[in-house]
Parts: structure tokens; sequence; C-alpha cells
């Protein structure tokens, strides 16, 4: 027949009653049920002072604890993850270093603090895992931008325009907007520019105010960003991972900011400037090996010119204008354009290709004619 299941008390209580009897030999008492005689004699021991409350375990918490992290530590790392709800133990380890604390716990200590003090769901930490990061080598080499998706406040909605520098996260730009026309874009890029000059690359989604869409990826903005000598990159279509640092910025700022209510733009705007130092300053940023923004990034060399430059292209580029509604004309033929180019003067240039041209709006490839083609 199987054993039956009995309790590690229930064992011990009959251990010690058989054990009492008279002319029981202990050890082999021990032997039959599994436990050393040093075992054995301490239950006796705890029976005969305690009774049978002397037969449950004690704690083995130690009496002293030379490496126990003081109270004052624990309610600091404590109050600190309460101002900022998001941040996991490794943010909080380097902020506490980076304002003075000499003794900061290991961030696996942070982390059981925190569990301690239910700071921390386990089924929430276990979807944060890392994944494989790629960046440029130098600040400013590329910039991305993007919307955040609106939300509602009491007076309409936001649109939360965003623009981060790749190499070092650095948010160049957080602006609560009415609404997501190419103007608006427009005029808070130039107070952009203005400030930390201009980058080589932008990257961009592919709709609207970006482009008309995956086939037409140029407007008025886009034409006015390579004038002034910005490479555009745009977004492989239905492919957001393409802006992976802007879309994970963009669920920083919805974890830690975004779940407030708020009045009307001012007021999102000024909740956008406070966060926004943070994010740049103090805020340790795990891809950076817990480095700030701040402490990586520098403003660009290029400045923004006030004047737009002349459009100029070189001796042996063939060069037309684009006219209406959005066409070039070359050997008596027409071909469809993008709208934003209108009015402009573009440079064909041949490929290696026989009757195949390459359409450039001044250093930027804007589309492609083939002259084979009836």
């Amino acid at each position: 027949m199987p054993w039956q299941e009995v309790s590690t008390m229930s064992l011990r209580q009959e251990f010690v009653a058989l054990a009492m009897q008279q002319g029981v030999n202990v050890r082999e008492l021990c032997r039959r049920f599994g436990v050393s005689p040093k075992t054995g004699y301490k239950w006796l021991s705890r029976f005969a002072a305690r009774g049978t409350a002397g037969l449950c375990d004690e704690s083995r918490r130690p009496h002293r604890s030379p490496t126990h992290t003081a109270q004052a530590v624990e309610q600091v790392i404590v109050e600190l993850r309460d101002r900022h709800p998001s941040w996991g133990a490794r943010k909080l380890c380097r902020r506490l270093h980076d304002v003075g604390w000499r003794q900061v716990p290991a961030p696996s200590t942070v982390q059981a603090i925190l569990v301690r003090h239910g700071r921390i769901e386990p089924a929430e930490s276990a979807k944060h895992t890392a994944w494989q990061r790629f960046e440029h080598a130098l600040p400013n080499a590329l910039w991305q931008m993007d919307f955040k998706g609106h939300f509602a406040i009491a007076a309409g909605r936001c649109h939360p325009l965003t623009v981060l520098d790749d190499h070092s996260r650095y948010n160049l730009c957080l602006q609560a907007c009415a609404d997501e026309q190419g103007h608006t874009v427009q005029s808070h890029l130039t107070h952009s520019f203005r400030r930390y000059g201009l980058p080589l690359r932008l990257l961009i989604d592919n709709g609207p105010p970006w482009g008309d869409s995956s086939d037409n990826p140029y407007t008025p903005l886009g034409a006015w960003l390579i004038r002034l000598g910005i490479r555009l990159c745009h977004s492989r279509p239905y492919h957001p991972q393409t802006l992976g640092k802007d879309e994970r910025f963009h669920r920083t700022l919805k974890a830690e900011v975004l779940r407030e209510a708020f009045a009307d733009l001012p007021s999102v705007q000024r909740r956008f400037d406070r966060w926004r130092m943070i994010y740049n300053f103090e805020r340790p940023h795990e891809a950076l090996g817990m480095q700030t923004p701040a402490r990586r990034y520098t403003p660009s060399a290029r400045s923004f010119p006030e004047t737009l430059p002349p459009i100029e292209y070189a001796p042996g580029d063939i060069v037309r204008q684009v006219q209406r509604p959005g066409y070039l004309c070359y050997r008596s033929r027409r071909f469809r354009m993008s709208k934003a180019f209108l009015g402009y003067p573009v440079a064909l240039r041949p490929t290696t290709v026989d009757g195949v041209l390459e359409v450039f709006f001044c250093h930027q490839k804007i589309a492609q004619i083939d002259l084979t083609i009836v």
C-alpha cells in the first residue's frame, strides 16, 4: 500500500512521544525516522522546554546582518521609484550614483527592495527582455522624427511631435501640437535646428505630413528639408520598427507622462518641458550603458541657414523644371513627379543602364525614368 502523507509537525510529535517512553533506544529511533541523533535530541530538548510549541520551525534569520541595506537607503530607493514609477533597478542605481550616494546597493539588491515594498509586479517584470540594438556612431548622423499617437485633452486633442538623435537618444523636440500639418512641423523643426544645428540624415515615416504615400514620399516639408542639405530616409511601409528608437521613446513618454489628465495644450507643453529635462539629463538609459542622453550628445556643427541656399547642379547634369500639375518634360515626353517639387529645377543623370536616368532634387534622388518604356 502507498505511504500515507503526513506533516513534518506530526512526525516530530510522534518521534518525541515514542522517544520519551521508558527503555526506548533513541539512536535507533532516529535511524528509523530518518534523522540524525543530533536533530532527534534537539527536538526532545525543545519539547522539554516549551512543549508542542517547541517543535515548530524557528526563524533562520541571522541575529546580525552587517551587509543589510540601511533603512534610510531603502527609503530613498522607494521614494525615487515613486517619483519615477517606470524606472527599473539599474536606472535607480545609476541615478543614486549620479546624485552623490557613495554606498549604493547592487541592482539585484535594489530589485529585491522594490519587490519587498510592492513596487514591482513579477508578471510585469518578466515582460522586459533585451534585444539587439543598432545605432549611428556619432551624434547628428541621424535623427528620427514622428508623431506620437494623438490623445484627448479637455480642450480637444494633442498630437505630440518627437525628434530623437539616433546615437545618443537625446530628445531634440517634444512639442504638443494641435495638428499634424506640414507647416506646424516646419515651425517646430526650425526652432530645433536653430538650437541644435542640422543633422546629416533624417528618418521619417511615409504618411502625412512626411509623404503622400509610399509611392510618393515627398511633400513641401520634405522639399524644404532637402534644400537645407538634409538627406531624407523613409521607413519601410507598415514597419514601425524602422523608427524603433523613436517608437521606444514614445512608449517611455506614455508610461511616465501621458497617464495624466490635461486641460489644454499649454498645460501639456509645460509637463513635456519638465519631463524632457529629466529624460535628457537625469534618467539613465540602459542602451547607453546607464548614461544619460545628455552625456553622449553634442550639437551639430552644421548651422541652420536663415536663408535657403540656391539650387545648383553640376555642369554635366541635364536640368529641367517641374511643371504643373507635377510633370517633368524631357525629349517630348512627360514624366510624373511629386507636386512637392513644382516650379523647382531638378537634375537628370544617366545610369549604367541605357535609357534609364535618375532624377535628383539638390542632393536627393527623388525618381527614376525609363526612356525605353513606350
